[in-house]
């Protein structure tokens, strides 16, 4: 599978790391986030993840911004993206679950990077259970 991540300046050393982490274990990866401290803006990092995602339906992305809250609105407003912001593992399991999100948001200045790695893990690991949900994710298509 591959996966497409964007970040912001405030989110290099998680990038680097969940990136580690997806290249060990046999994950396509395209950096499409910044590699240094310089200022960068958050919108256009997470509209450029959620374009390949919404280009590549057997993809997924990650985004990180200081909060994760300003990049998965501008990854939103991309139609077919669904990203959810997540820092539990329970609330990755359900964006994955009933959701079908494609895109996985993470803060930075919020949680540790291990944590980050264990809810990329969970969020490439669990599937969307369709059913019931499939009703609302078309909903939320026609919107």
């Amino acid at each position: 599978m591959k996966i497409y991540i964007g970040n912001d300046h405030t989110a290099v050393e998680m990038k680097n790391s969940i990136v580690n982490y997806l290249l060990e274990n046999g994950y396509e990866v395209e950096n499409l986030g910044v590699d240094t401290s310089d200022p960068s803006d958050y919108p256009d990092l997470g509209h450029n993840v959620a374009n390949k995602v919404a280009n590549d339906k057997y993809s997924k992305g990650i985004i990180i911004c200081g909060t994760g809250i300003g990049i998965s609105i501008a990854a939103n407003k991309v139609k077919g993206i669904r990203a959810a912001l997540c820092y539990e593992i329970e609330t990755t399991k359900m964006a994955r679950k009933h959701n079908d999100a494609n895109i996985l948001a993470l803060g930075a200045r919020i949680i540790a990077n291990q944590k980050a790695i264990l809810l990329v893990e969970e969020f490439l690991k669990t599937d969307f259970e369709g059913g019931r949900h499939q009703n609302r994710i078309n909903k939320i298509d026609t919107i």
